[in-house]
């Protein structure tokens, strides 16, 4: 019933997603881009809905205080400190080596400023954590949420991250002056 009403709102306001989820894989840590807006957040709420997949979120600490903190927890959160040097990183590394089942969505633009490149913890979580990186476009341009086939990385990073950037290509984000704008 969630689905199908999340389904409906996305068609009232124009949306529709393409490709397929692979939510048959155990571990995926999936990227979002570009994350220009808030609006972000609830658009991934009912793409995650009409999937029918448990994901869960990586957002900022200050987001899970009182009052509505509980609700980001109920949501499937997990807080994130920014303001101080944590090993992030490996924290996710060892949810994903210890979970038989564990699917995660970041952006790896890490805010909704203009950033020049991608963060590319995103990568090292997938790498040590055995998880496949399945690449999720936010096109408010189109109006479409889009899910390239899973991408599993090869351990070269710079190479792996070429084809990561193409597929972000020109996507437009709800404030495309802001965030990641994939040039090249």
């Amino acid at each position: 019933m969630v689905a199908r009403i999340s389904e409906f709102i996305l068609k009232c306001f124009g949306w529709r997603i393409e490709g397929r989820y692979a939510s048959e894989l155990p571990k995926v840590i999936i990227i979002v881009v570009p994350h220009t807006s808030n609006w972000d957040f609830p658009l991934g709420i009912l793409v995650r809905a009409v999937l029918r997949t448990d994901i869960r979120f990586i957002a900022k600490s200050s987001l899970f205080k009182p009052p509505f903190g509980w609700l980001f927890y109920k949501l499937g959160g997990y807080p994130v400190e920014r303001n101080r040097s944590t090993n992030f990183v490996q924290t996710l590394v060892d949810i994903y080596k210890k979970e038989p089942r564990f699917h995660t969505v970041i952006s790896p633009e890490g805010t909704r400023s203009r950033v020049d490149k991608l963060k590319t913890g995103f990568y090292h979580i997938a790498m040590g954590g055995g998880a496949a990186i399945v690449m999720c476009q936010f096109d408010w341009g189109r109006k479409v949420v889009e899910f390239r086939e899973p991408f599993f990385p090869t351990g070269d990073l710079e190479a792996d991250m070429k084809v990561i950037d193409a597929y972000f290509k020109g996507v437009k984000g709800r404030n495309p002056e802001q965030g990641y704008l994939y040039e090249g």
